[in-house]
């Protein structure tokens, strides 16, 4: 068994295009399952979603783990932003909600 280099947080339209690259007849039923739910459930592109997780670290003081969520999630009002980010269990200010909202809006369209 290969030894885990590195562990990072990755989004489902990051899953998808890795995924994506295997043919299908190569990846084993756990892969074929994943790439299944990523195709059904990734709403944006792993570019946007890539540039969405770089912003929510970096302009909002976020984790890997919750931007990933964020991303993959893509709340649109700040009551569902809220809802996700409570059981973060870390106050989060207002005009950091609204910059993480301001952030997916942008690059969701």
């Amino acid at each position: 068994m290969e030894e885990v280099q590195d562990r990072q947080s990755i989004s489902l339209a990051e899953v998808k295009e890795i995924l994506g690259k295997v043919e299908p007849e190569d990846m084993d039923q756990i892969q074929r399952w994943t790439f299944d739910y990523v195709s059904k459930f990734a709403t944006t592109d792993s570019k946007n979603a890539a540039e969405m997780k770089k912003l929510l670290i970096k302009d909002c003081s976020l984790t890997e783990d919750e931007a990933v969520e964020i991303v993959n999630i893509k709340p649109t009002s700040m009551a569902e932003l809220r809802s996700f980010t409570f059981g973060w269990k870390k106050l989060i200010l207002a005009e950091t909600l609204e910059k993480m909202l301001k952030i997916v809006r942008e690059r969701s369209s």
